[in-house]
């Protein structure tokens, strides 16, 4: 039950990344490192959002669809070693920002934009004390870039900074049963970029990604029918860009939390499939950036997986996901109203056994 099962489960999860917490994208799952045996995977989603508001006066102008779609790529290595150690190697892309507001539409903030692009490659090895406790943990290399466009209309480039940060965590683990549940820790990890305003170089940028806390579990709940969820609780409130010509960070993001719940069944020997919901924090006010205007979220999502043979198993997942209302506040001024926004995941995986 536990290997046809969990691999649906964990695309249901993957195929939130449509909105999360903060500017999370892939949730830094380490899933593959529980996987039986040597074990790799390729996953592959798009996330089509739709993010329209309406300037507060100024004959409350339409501001079409600020939030662009994307795609969101993700690779995943397990061996064992022995019968107690493992290791993995996990490719994802953590955090994004899509954000382009039309030239003809918003009167108060237009021009704004924003895109941000990462890459991540952590590295884990785990431990396993016997068939109920283990420990994992290791290091995790972070690659980022972004390109903003200001109100005003000035350009802001920060130039690619590579990173290090250590990951660390525990499981506990009943085969027997298909319980596991796993607690990983991700550490803060500072970048240093290269900045340039409007066409000249600026300063040194400091710009932190947040430190933050994984909680998966799962557990038979009867013959063939698996119960699995997701907490995630992530710092966002470190995250300040201050370009130099404007003297205040450009983010204004809290900390948060995303909280998933599921149940999926197996039906063949070759078929699963899986349903969910997962809801994420709304923030203290409805006082957002521009450059993220929405304020928490809730989805539910299906998900499928075929067994093709003994080796190669296949996962799709689609998400509808209901983005939270939220005013655009540049400088504690709401400008802009965002509300009734949604959007839609796909997600697919190809997993090998070897």
């Amino acid at each position: 039950m536990n290997k046809v099962l969990t691999g649906g489960a964990a695309l249901l999860l993957t195929t939130s990344m449509a909105h999360a917490v903060g500017l999370d994208r892939s949730g830094q799952s380490v899933g593959v490192l529980f996987e039986d045996g040597n074990y790799a995977e390729l996953s592959y989603g798009y996330v089509s959002p739709d993010v329209t508001g309406n300037d507060i006066g100024f004959g409350e102008s339409d501001t079409g669809n600020v939030a662009e779609a994307y795609d969101q790529l993700g690779l995943g290595y397990k061996r064992d070693i022995d019968s107690q150690f493992s290791f993995a190697l996990i490719f994802d892309e953590p955090y994004g920002a899509n954000i382009d507001y039309p030239d003809d539409g918003s009167v108060l903030i237009s021009p704004t934009a924003a895109e941000l692009n990462s890459v991540a490659l952590t590295g884990l090895l785990r431990y396993k004390f016997d068939e109920n406790f283990s420990v994992h943990g290791g290091l995790r290399g972070q690659r980022l870039d972004a390109d903003i466009v200001l109100p005003n209309g000035t350009p802001v480039e920060l130039d690619y900074s590579t990173a290090f940060g250590y990951v660390i965590g525990g499981a506990y683990e009943r085969p027997e049963i298909a319980l596991r549940v796993a607690l990983t820790y991700f550490s803060e990890i500072e970048h240093t970029f290269d900045t340039t305003t409007a066409g000249v170089f600026q300063e040194e940028l400091e710009v932190k990604t947040p430190q933050a806390v994984n909680l998966d579990f799962q557990t038979g709940i009867a013959t063939d029918t698996l119960l699995f969820g997701s907490v995630r609780w992530a710092e966002y409130s470190v995250v300040e860009v201050i370009p130099t010509p404007v003297g205040e960070s450009i983010t204004d993001i809290d900390d948060g939390f995303s909280y998933s719940l599921g149940v999926g069944r197996r039906f063949t020997d070759e078929f699963s499939a899986s349903i969910s919901a997962t809801l994420d924090t709304e923030g203290d006010d409805d006082l957002v950036s521009p450059l993220s205007p929405t304020n928490g979220s809730s989805s539910i999502g299906l998900g499928g997986q075929y067994q093709v043979n003994d080796n190669v198993t296949l996962s799709g997942g689609v998400r509808y996901i209901m983005l939270g209302d939220a005013n655009a506040a540049p400088s504690d001024v709401p400008l802009v109203e965002f509300k009734d926004n949604n959007a839609v995941a796909v997600g697919f995986k190809i997993g090998y056994d070897f």
